[in-house]
């Protein structure tokens, strides 16, 4: 089918010789009111669904990683799929399923994803390295969402208050930066399920 409008829009505003890496980043972090899943409404669960109301989660991912990975196929340059994702898609937590179903299936697509491009290099073609990276604790508006939150809705409230009283959280301008050196790496791809943190 077509191409999303911003690929023919971007990419050949792009001078190949002088790109030594391209990247594709994508990521959602709003989460739904925390509640258990037996308490969520259909409308609700429809929005999580839509990539946590940023988009028709997961088809958005999977046309906006194969449109790059169509758009830039002959590019000599290093191609790199980098999927924000979080512990949460790892680790299950109560009054959160919405949200930790859809990280979850972040992260097994992007193995999916590193498994075809396997599969191209196998086959003598040029293939992109793809990696699911968990950024670690921000300090966000859904941080404070989850600390402001109900107890008996969110039986994990006082931990996450504990993150912030003890400064575990990390500025977003910090984790961009962690985020960037990671996807400068040489082994990036190498781990497909990765932690900002292990870098």
């Amino acid at each position: 089918g077509p191409r999303p409008a911003w690929v023919d829009e971007f990419i050949p505003g792009l001078k190949t010789s002088a790109v030594a890496a391209m990247a594709l980043d994508h990521g959602f972090t709003a989460a739904p009111e925390e509640l258990p899943l037996r308490r969520v409404e259909i409308d609700e669960r429809a929005l999580a669904a839509d990539a946590n109301q940023a988009g028709a989660w997961p088809m958005e991912l999977v046309l906006l990683s194969a449109a790059f990975l169509d758009a830039t196929r002959d590019w000599p340059a290093a191609r790199k799929v980098l999927n924000i994702s979080s512990g949460l898609g790892r680790r299950a937590m109560a009054g959160s399923a919405l949200y930790c179903t859809a990280k979850a299936g972040m992260d097994n697509l992007s193995r999916a994803m590193a498994l075809d491009e396997e599969h191209k290099a196998a086959q003598g073609e040029r293939a992109a390295r793809v990696v699911s990276l968990a950024p670690g604790i921000i300090d966000t508006d859904m941080q404070a969402q989850l600390r402001g939150g109900d107890a008996s809705k969110f039986p994990d409230r006082d931990r996450f208050a504990a993150f912030k009283a003890e400064g575990q959280l990390v500025s977003a301008e910090d984790t961009a930066t962690r985020v960037l050196r990671f996807l400068a790496r040489d082994d990036f791809g190498q781990q497909v399920l990765a932690d900002v943190r292990d870098a």
